[in-house]
């Protein structure tokens, strides 16, 4: 069946369309039975109300875009989920794009986000994201932003993070207190501030522990895939036959390593130990299992739509938005990859 209009179901009841529609919007100077039966005839007529019609009226479209790198990657769709738990509380539709790691994808996108005009924008940046005036330019038009996970330190605007520093400093130092004497790090790419601090965190803690830094022992991932864990396993067997310990940037990566090193006849974590980061549910299947940091997606996916929301209905009161760093906790997931 079509869907009827207000008219047509005014037509049917042989009362008015502003009737009509006072009582669907339960109106104090409509009748109970009136409303009980224009409620009813709409139902069974397949009314609708018009989005676009009440998007002008209330100036919102109950909808917030969300851009991510990767939609399937097992942190994100944990992310998704979180935010879109939330979302469907306060009545909003999330718009899910995926930049696949590409700035001018990015742009792209937020331009799109802002021709539907969106209420908000969440976003994880993509690898690529060096210059951020398509962010600055969204903040000019009032229009609310929150990053999270992969951010930009120099945007003002509110953020939802882990300390990526802190955790990669405790993934280390664990490494360093079950025996690892030459710690290798499998690191994301140069400009992701996430990468950045997660190499930072392991650093320190070699220095602080007393362990010569060697960067020779760090290598540069780009994909961050299953494929280049196994391929810069075996790399590093090549290199450096005495390492006996690995930080990875990420569980999928560390996966890889470890069936590479199953493969070659390698025990983990007897002749090498790994520490991932993300604790993905692989991370527990795998045999052996493993150790990783445990980083809360589900949790900052409705911490940010929560922070985006608040936003939203301040400027929608023309209230003053002061930019908020929420950080998130983490924690060590002790497995069988590490002594």
């Amino acid at each position: 069946m079509k869907q009827a209009t207000l008219k047509e179901i005014a037509e049917t009841l042989k009362i008015s369309v502003s009737t009509v529609s006072k009582a669907l919007k339960d109106y104090p100077d409509v009748s109970k039975k009136t409303k009980r039966l224009v409620k009813e005839t709409a139902e069974l007529m397949n009314y609708k109300p018009n989005a676009f019609a009440v998007n002008l009226r209330t100036k919102e479209s109950k909808t917030i875009g969300l851009i991510i790198p990767e939609v399937v990657h097992h942190f994100f769709s944990s992310v998704i989920k979180g935010i879109i738990a939330q979302a469907e509380k306060k009545g909003y539709l999330v718009i899910i794009l995926q930049s696949n790691e590409s700035y001018e994808l990015e742009k792209k996108q937020l331009d799109l986000l802002l021709s539907k005009r969106v209420d908000g924008i969440l976003i994880s940046l993509a690898n690529g994201s060096a210059d951020f005036k398509h962010l600055n330019d969204i903040i000019s038009q009032e229009v609310p932003l929150v990053m999270f996970d992969k951010i930009a330190k120099i945007v003002n605007c509110s953020k939802v993070i882990i300390n990526d520093r802190k955790a990669a400093y405790t993934a280390t130092k664990h490494l360093i207190d079950s025996g690892c004497k030459r710690i290798a790090h499998f690191r994301g790419p140069l400009l992701p501030q996430n990468s950045i601090d997660r190499f930072l965190g392991y650093k320190t803690a070699l220095t602080d522990h007393n362990i010569s830094y060697d960067p020779s022992l760090v290598y540069i991932l780009e994909d961050m895939s299953f494929d280049e864990g196994a391929h810069f396993a075996k790399q590093l067997r090549k290199d450096h036959i005495d390492v006996d310990g690995i930080f990875i940037n990420t569980d999928l990566v560390a996966i890889g390593a470890i069936s590479e090193f199953n493969k070659c006849g390698l025990k983990v974590p007897d002749d090498i130990s790994i520490v991932g980061f993300s604790n993905w549910f692989m991370a527990s299947v795998i045999s052996p299992s493993l150790t990783t940091i445990n980083q809360p997606g589900y949790l900052m996916g409705k911490t940010a739509f929560k922070q985006l929301y608040k936003e939203i209905r301040k400027l929608k009161k023309n209230n003053e938005v002061t930019p908020k760093i929420i950080e998130l906790e983490t924690e060590l997931v002790i497995r069988e990859s590490t002594r």
